[in-house]
């Protein structure tokens, strides 16, 4: 059987996990927390895992890497100048792992996205035919090279432009490329410009391969944005390696408990659809759906080692969301609750909110009254393209400390898509704010009538 790749797809944040086989046995590439997933595929394929691998300590995740090898009696394969507090077979550059008969791993140093990032070629039958490059050479991008420190990123991005051109010269036009990164992850330099990719294509689109080092770091740095705050921790967690994922239920809390936990100014966040939040809440809780980026944003803005209270409509809409913030080193919710706001309030109505929503054509149909009450909440960079002219501009993860800089009056709270808002508009209610929540589409505000600002 010829060598052959399954790939399992973390699309909530952006990454992709790879089982490489040759229908018997197989490597893992850089396996997301919950390995659940990849035991359960394995065994669909009837493939024994003999080999787990990481191109990086990420900073986007926590690895489930080291507690797979175990589970298994695998081999776990990281580069050999990380620092790690666990044992593991150490790799180099130019070494080759022999995976059975017809597969083999050849170890490629990387340098660029992390100061010990590894590529691993794929051989089959000796023949290169793909290559797992993990932050490295991404579809018609690289990964960013600021996550270490912003003083550390001109040196990683002149490392990536070396790097990326090392790996493409060792492999022919046809090998595939299957990258972990850049499917929506922050951990991507720029927006990548396809779903598949082969090193021929990317010779002719990727920046890496078609600047001189000098413009290409020149160009890297300037698209750079921000990145989830919690990525600080990632890379720590995963040089000390995370134990086996845990999605027991969480201790559950009864309305009294939960309208203490509300009032102590703990996070209790509500996994509904922002539209059911909307309709209606217990006051005073955070609007972080289970439908959207909930690592993500929740991740980004919750205070590290914070008390997080989860609602849902079910224990299974629970269980879905502690497996989202597993993944990013969120392991156990303080509390949890399931059914509808009515029942987290106990029958106190007056424990009951409501959200006011609105379209853009709402905001232009008030907004010649407006001045300055329309907030943005949206990134830099979707700030700088266009925006409605006079609005506040305050990101999403500056929102909680800037609030004394926002004017009084109700705020008109808008993103590119309404998710971002109603988190946002879910924070200024808690902070006693009047607030009405713009659940709409960017595209739509200019055709709203909106004066638009380049």
């Amino acid at each position: 059987m010829a060598v052959e790749v399954a790939v399992v797809e973390t699309s909530s944040l952006g990454d992709r996990s790879y089982l490489v086989h040759d229908g018997e046995v197989a490597v893992v590439i850089d396996p997301q927390r919950d390995i659940d997933r990849v035991l359960a595929l394995a065994g669909r394929l009837g493939v024994t895992i003999t080999h787990v691998a990481e191109t990086h300590l990420h900073n986007d995740y926590v690895s489930g890497g080291l507690a797979l090898a175990r589970l298994t009696g695998a081999d776990y394969l990281v580069a050999a100048p990380e620092q790690v507090g666990f044992d593991r077979v150490a790799v180099s550059d130019g070494d080759e792992m022999t995976i059975s008969d017809q597969l083999r791993l050849r170890v490629v140093a990387t340098p660029g996205h992390t100061f010990h990032h590894v590529s691993y070629v794929v051989l089959a039958d000796g023949v290169p035919v793909a290559a797992c490059t993990g932050g490295s050479l991404l579809y018609g991008t690289t990964g960013r090279t600021d996550l270490l420190g912003a003083e550390h990123a001109r040196t990683l991005a002149a490392h990536q432009h070396a790097s990326v051109r090392k790996l493409a010269d060792q492999l022919p036009a046809h090998a595939a490329l299957w990258p972990t990164h850049g499917f929506g992850s922050f951990c991507s330099a720029s927006v990548p410009d396809a779903d598949t990719s082969t090193v021929g294509r990317e010779r002719d689109v990727n920046p890496a391969l078609r600047l001189g080092a000098e413009q290409f770091v020149t160009e890297l740095l300037a698209g750079l944005g921000d990145y989830p705050a919690y990525y600080v921790h990632m890379g720590l967690r995963n040089a000390a390696g995370a134990d086996v994922i845990d999605l027991s239920r969480p201790a559950g809390a009864g309305a009294q408990e939960l309208h203490e936990r509300v009032a102590a100014g703990q996070w209790v966040v509500d996994l509904r659809t922002r539209k059911a939040f909307a309709y209606r809440h217990l006051a005073g809780t955070l609007s972080f759906g289970l439908d959207g980026p909930l690592a993500t944003w929740l991740g980004w803005l919750l205070p590290h080692g914070a008390p997080l209270t989860l609602l849902g409509e079910s224990a299974a809409q629970v269980t879905a969301a502690q497996r989202e913030l597993a993944r990013i080193g969120i392991d156990r919710p303080a509390a949890a609750a399931t059914g509808v706001p009515e029942d987290w309030a106990g029958g106190h109505e007056l424990r009951l909110a409501r959200l006011a929503t609105a379209t853009f054509a709402d905001l232009a149909a008030a907004y010649p009254g407006l001045a300055g009450q329309v907030i943005d909440v949206r990134a830099g960079r979707e700030w700088a393209a266009g925006h409605v002219d006079g609005a506040v501009h305050v990101p999403l993860p500056e929102l909680a400390g800037r609030l004394a800089e926002l004017p009084d009056g109700v705020l008109w709270v808008h993103c590119a898509a309404g998710y971002r808002a109603a988190a946002a508009a879910s924070l200024l209610a808690r902070a006693g704010r009047r607030v009405v929540h713009v659940d709409d589409a960017w595209a739509n505000a200019a055709i709203a009538g909106l004066p638009i600002t380049p």
